[in-house]
């Protein structure tokens, strides 16, 4: 490992020592198509397709999304990016890990080997900022991807869970959806300057998290970080939140569950979609139609908006079988991918 100056930030850093021509740095505006490219070889690679869009690689590399990021590239005499590697500080105690490589560089197996262990000696910092003894490395590849789970595995990571990427088709006529009886959905309500009020937003946080309490790798997220996170994606809109209500055995109505989504750009020749970041219903009201009636409202809201597609992911391995719920109201997996976890304690 060498220090180098970070010419982007005007910072010193560490970088990893690659194989000739190879050398690490820090990416910049300049890389962003190079990037956009590099991820789409990436999607290709694990699904058949890509859904890459500039928007939100820009925000990765230059935008909000980097401001939580530390992150490098490998470039030889051209100084075009061919490997990326970020690590996103997630929570506290949690990071996230994307590895992208073109498979075709002959030196791509020792570049690997190097981000990936710059890349858990960047978690460890995060985590040490922080002030926490342990933290968890969390990558996501496709499934059947062979090089890149060879790399994890190498690094030290392990498979823990598998994700279903689901999406389900919207007609024009869906646009008349609505909840079940005895559950009412609304909006995030929004001051007169398009800014959501702060009490609803409070309540979509406190929704997810007693609602995901009780799911596999569920963790803390402070709301500061939650709001964060979501605002970084340049498909967020405030006008994709939803909160759910039922009565209570007083009848009064009691918040239930939230959906926060996100806008799906629109393909080369198509329409844009919605993508479901998050739903969560609270454990006192399941059973009660709430998580179909956010769905519906969902659905109604992309076919009204000329949506043509809702897409979201959902764990194989739930005790829940939330998949079979959604294959139930016409959504079919497009591709799958797992997670593997590396685990790190800091005082071992």
């Amino acid at each position: 490992m060498v220090p180098m100056p970070d010419a982007a930030h005007d910072t010193p850093h560490t970088v990893p020592a690659l194989p000739s021509p190879w050398r690490a740095r820090v990416p910049r505006y300049a890389d962003v198509d190079a990037l956009v490219a590099l991820r789409r070889l990436d999607e290709l690679q694990g699904t058949g397709e890509s859904h890459a869009a500039r928007p939100g690689i820009e925000s990765e590399v230059v935008g909000l999304a980097s401001w939580t990021r530390r992150q490098l590239v490998a470039v030889a005499d051209d100084d075009v990016p061919r490997a990326w590697i970020t690590v996103h500080d997630r929570a506290a105690g949690r990071a996230t890990v994307w590895g992208y490589f073109d498979r075709d560089v002959p030196e791509v197996d020792a570049i690997a080997e190097a981000f990936y262990r710059w890349a858990e000696d960047a978690a460890v910092a995060m985590a040490r900022l922080r002030g926490v003894t342990a933290t968890r490395l969390d990558e996501s590849p496709f499934a059947g991807d062979t090089r890149q789970l060879g790399w994890l595995a190498r690094a030290g990571y392990a498979e823990r869970r598998t994700w279903l990427h689901m999406v389900r088709p919207v007609t024009p006529d869906e646009a008349r959806l609505t909840a079940r009886p005895g559950v009412t959905v609304r909006p995030v309500e929004r001051h007169e300057n398009g800014l959501p009020v702060a009490t609803d937003l409070q309540t979509v946080h406190e929704m997810l998290e007693t609602s995901f309490q009780d799911h596999f790798n569920s963790y803390r997220e402070s709301f500061t970080e939650f709001v964060q996170r979501l605002r970084e994606d340049p498909g967020h809109s405030w006008d994709h939140w939803w909160l759910a209500y039922v009565e209570d055995d007083d009848g009064r109505p009691v918040p239930a569950g939230t959906v926060v989504c996100s806008s799906l750009a629109a393909p080369a020749g198509g329409a844009p979609g919605t993508y479901v970041e998050y739903i969560g219903v609270t454990r006192a009201a399941r059973g009660r139609g709430v998580a179909k009636s956010l769905l519906a409202t969902v659905i109604a809201d992309a076919a009204r908006s000329g949506r043509d597609r809702v897409a979201l992911e959902v764990d194989a391995d739930s005790p829940t079988r939330a998949d079979e719920l959604y294959r139930s109201l016409g959504w079919e997996t497009e591709h799958v991918t797992e997670s593997w976890f590396k685990d790190l304690d800091l005082d071992g």
